[in-house]
């Protein structure tokens, strides 16, 4: 269960040694293993997600980056627990934080545990454009839709039902279970066209521990990295 720690600035993992992971890399071609929506569809995947939901209002939660880059409105936020899962990079890229040659990781949600990060409330006046918003930020078509559900989370005492991203139960074939030190070593080396790994587990780390949130493989895989980094430059 994550708990509390000290601020992100004792992060060994420092801004300057991310910086040193940075590298330029060209945004690829179009994806081949997906039907790209139009800003009509998103619109209507919107909706019919919404009307799902009843009037109730609608929770995302966040656990990965959204909580540092959520690309939506929201007019509340709570600290909030997703029971029976676990963060874990384990997401296999191949563009965005990495490239083909250099595969990168990112955040999924894997069972087992509980996954302490932030639920924010989408403004009920105009929740189908925010959550359209959310979609063009987190998916990119027809395909993408399988890795979106929702799941039971607590906050403040009190339970609701709210939007998750690569929550998987049925697994997937971009999923992978590798120990902690092969995750480091690919953190530390791994850079997209948004960005190196290094710089996606910093923001997250460094997000976390200002919501009081800490995880402790999180906590120890940002160390790993910066001995990695600093392993790599001798």
């Amino acid at each position: 269960m994550p708990s509390k720690r000290p601020p992100a600035s004792q992060m060994a993992l420092t801004a300057e040694l991310v910086a040193l992971c940075e590298r330029p890399v060209p945004e690829p071609g179009p994806r081949t293993d997906v039907t790209y929506f139009s800003e009509a569809e998103y619109l209507a995947a919107a909706e019919d997600l919404a009307a799902a939901h009843g009037d109730a209002p609608i929770w995302v939660f966040a656990y990965g980056s959204l909580i540092w880059n959520p690309g939506f409105t929201w007019d509340a936020y709570r600290r909030a627990a997703l029971p029976g899962w676990h963060r874990s990079f384990s997401l296999r890229q191949e563009r965005w934080r990495g490239t083909p040659e250099q595969p990168g990781l990112m955040l999924a949600l894997e069972r087992g545990g509980t996954c302490v990060g932030i639920a924010f409330r989408l403004p009920q006046h105009n929740r189908v454009e925010e959550l359209a918003n959310l979609l063009k930020r987190e998916i990119d078509g027809v395909e993408d839709m399988a890795y979106l559900r929702w799941l039971d989370i607590r906050a403040e005492g009190e339970r609701h039902k709210a939007l998750i991203f690569y929550a998987d139960p049925n697994g997937d074939k971009a999923i992978e279970r590798p120990k902690l030190e092969t995750v480091a070593h690919t953190l530390a080396r791994a850079c997209g066209h948004l960005g190196s790994g290094a710089a996606y587990l910093h923001r997250t780390v460094e997000k976390l521990a200002e919501h009081g949130i800490h995880d402790r493989n999180l906590w120890r895989l940002q160390e790993m990295v910066a001995a990695e980094i600093l392993a790599l430059r001798g």
